[in-house]
């Protein structure tokens, strides 16, 4: 059995009203579901608003490789290292797409000794947050299209509708289909799409809302088709507003779970960051500002991509302030960025690992761009070599780059002191925090310094549909949201092959779309996709459940 499941099956958890208490909820507002999982009421997020906000701390990484870098294990033992210095912590996580954890990434509770349990629901169906964001947006859909069937009465243009069907799952045969077909009353033939239920526009709403007031008032803006005109069409206009926040009634309350060592957690949301903004939901964080010292959250792949989104999406849209970060690294992702193939990363190659120190360089640029205090934290695995570690060390050091070990995996908390330690003399310091654009500035400088400052772009080119669109969200007033990049999460540029730090590159924008509700304006780069497919042998084949009734496989 896999060594995480395995230590995740056998934990003893609280009772979830232990940990309510803990994390200072009335056991009243809970919302159970079972004895380890809970969401909490409107009524109580409401009674904590006045309260002083404690100090948010980003867990950020270096661009990803294949061996996985251990970002959501170094977030959730950084919590349980803070608890253990004993300090008030609250750790704030994204909800898992079951697309990932039945194909190729895998699920994102953690691992080793820094977990969220129950590991298994939380994976899987967990509260049916991501059903809910699914039904939400397949309802619309559905009114989208009765409405064009019955009469047509807003002359929306089939070819123009823009609003995509999803799922939570991996199928690429989704991509592009036809609906529709064969008989009239089937409804209009047309194209259609699917996306996977994380790119979705309800799950960025979900998670850029204040309460359910404000998600239905932002699910009116959208956009989903154009009339034969060209003007823009929203929910509100096919009258399915108040529909969709009775189906997002319940996800919209944050999620209370724990960790192996009874951490409070408060997971919630789970946008994908190479396509969406990749981070948990505002109301989440909110509260565990108010209800904790400290919140250590994270923000999906490497700083170029989570990390800025945080920062110019996130905080500030919510109004938030963040302390410290933490970026995240590996020898063997290092090694990866200094030319070393995955069937050799163990092995031991101090230089191959300091060249790929400029992957991490570049990222730190980046933080630094947004005015934060930060750590480097030594993700460390069992084969990482005593020269390799030390190597790094020293050159974190020499280049003036705080930097700590972390044995959260294998250690839990206490693997985790020294870098709580760190994390706790950072959020002392001054913060200068600032988004690096102003959204008043045109779409083209928007995109052209993130690309510049955070990818290290050259320049950037539009493709003839991406300079038609801006024109259109001029028009419009659009062109004066953030924007959130679609990019791949393998490169610093667009080009997934490009390892360690490309330079002197042209990103490429080849399409636009805006998210009105949500609130900013997506960049699409590269061959990015909004539905993965499985690879050819999908994690879900080595699943089961065997005679006892317990999961294998499965992470």
């Amino acid at each position: 059995m896999n060594e995480d499941l395995k230590i995740a099956q056998q934990a003893k958890l609280e009772n979830i009203y232990v940990i309510a208490d803990k994390a200072g909820i009335d056991r009243d507002s809970l919302e159970p579901y079972g004895n380890d999982k809970a969401k909490i009421s409107h009524d109580f997020i409401r009674s904590v608003q006045d309260r002083k906000d404690g100090k948010l701390i980003l867990v950020t990484a270096v661009t990803p490789t294949k061996a996985g870098e251990g970002k959501s294990t170094m977030t959730i033992g950084l919590a349980d290292g803070l608890a253990l210095e004993g300090k008030n912590v609250i750790a704030c996580l994204r909800e898992p797409s079951l697309g990932p954890v039945f194909g190729l990434k895998g699920g994102a509770a953690g691992g080793g000794h820094a977990q969220v349990v129950p590991m298994e629901s939380i994976n899987l169906h967990f509260t049916g947050d991501m059903h809910a964001i699914t039904s939400c947006n397949n309802l619309i859909a559905a009114m989208l299209d009765n409405s064009i069937y019955q009469g047509n009465p807003l002359n929306i243009d089939p070819d123009r509708v823009v609003w995509k069907r999803c799922l939570d799952m991996n199928d690429r045969t989704l991509r592009d289909i036809t609906i529709g077909q064969k008989k009239k009353s089937n409804g209009v033939e047309r194209e259609d799409h699917f996306v996977i239920t994380v790119a979705t526009e309800v799950m960025a709403i979900l998670c850029l809302s204040e309460d359910l007031k404000d998600f239905e008032n932002r699910i009116s803006r959208c956009i989903v088709a154009y009339t034969y005109d060209g003007e823009p069409v929203t929910v509100k206009d096919i009258q399915a507003s108040g529909a969709a926040a009775v189906v997002m009634k319940d996800a919209v309350k944050p999620n209370l779970v724990q960790t192996l060592e009874h951490t409070p957690v408060l997971i919630h949301g789970g946008p994908f960051a190479n396509i969406a903004h990749g981070c948990n939901s505002v109301i989440a964080t909110k509260l565990g500002l108010k209800l904790a010292d400290y919140v250590v959250t994270e923000a999906g792949f490497g700083a170029d991509l989570g990390a800025e989104k945080f920062f110019d999406i996130k905080c500030r849209t919510a109004g938030l302030k963040p302390s410290a970060v933490v970026i995240v690294t590996t020898i063997r992702a290092l090694k990866m960025h200094g030319g070393v193939e995955i069937e050799n990363i163990y092995e031991e190659n101090v230089e191959a690992m300091l060249k790929g120190t400029q992957n991490l360089e570049k990222h730190i640029e980046s933080i630094r761009a947004f005015g934060l205090p930060y750590v480097v934290a030594i993700n460390r695995f069992k084969k990482d070599t005593s020269d390799e570690i030390t190597a790094l060390l020293e050159w974190c050091r020499e280049n003036g780059h705080p930097v700590e070990e972390a044995e959260g995996w294998a250690k839990g908390g206490a693997g985790m002191r020294s870098l709580a330690e760190t994390i706790v003399k950072l959020t002392d310091e001054e913060s200068h925090f600032a988004p690096i654009y102003d959204t008043d500035e045109p779409i083209r400088e928007k995109i052209g310094k993130i690309a510049k400052i955070v990818y290290g772009a050259k320049d950037v080119a539009y493709s003839e549909e991406a300079e038609e669109k801006i024109k259109v969200y001029e028009k419009y007033g659009w062109d004066k949201l953030p924007v959130c990049m679609a990019k791949t999460q393998n490169s610093l540029s667009d080009n997934a092959n490009l390892k360690g730090r490309p330079r002197d590159f042209t990103l490429q924008v080849r399409d636009l779309s805006v998210s009105a509700g949500a609130g900013f304006v997506v960049a699409y780069t590269g061959n990015i996709l909004t539905m993965p497919g499985l690879p050819k042998i999908p994690a879900a084949a080595n699943m089961g459940i065997d005679d006892n009734g317990d999961i294998y496989g499965l992470f």
